[in-house]
């Protein structure tokens, strides 16, 4: 199966930056796309930012121009770069990775989650 390693979450104050990781690993053929969802009221968990196989990427409204998502297809990793941190980004964040198999079956997976908190 597929597993995935989530890390770089920590306590940072306001203004900071993390960069979280998140590395996938087992019987990947192929990754289609990769993401970072995070609990919101209301919701189990919202979308923060995801990025295609092509590289296209999209951002929750309010991280847009804060976050950058990237990807080393080489490592199967996706990277989440977090500026201007906010106390209501605080929350644990979570990895997706959906693909297919070498057995071709399709997975969708999900990281343990890591905390990141903001301080005021």
């Amino acid at each position: 199966q597929v597993q995935l390693v989530e890390s770089g979450g920590g306590l940072v104050q306001a203004g900071g930056s993390l960069r979280l990781s998140c590395a996938a690993s087992g019987s990947i053929f192929s990754i289609k796309s990769m993401g970072w969802y995070r609990p919101a009221p209301g919701k189990q968990r919202e979308l923060v930012a995801r990025i295609t196989n092509n590289n296209n990427t999209n951002y929750a409204d309010s991280v847009k121009g804060r976050f950058t998502i990237s990807r080393d297809n080489a490592k199967n990793t996706v990277y989440l770069r977090m500026n201007s941190l906010k106390p209501e980004d605080t929350a644990v964040y979570y990895c997706n990775v959906d693909g297919s198999t070498w057995y071709r079956t399709d997975f969708v997976s999900w990281g343990q989650g890591t905390q990141v908190t903001v301080s005021s």
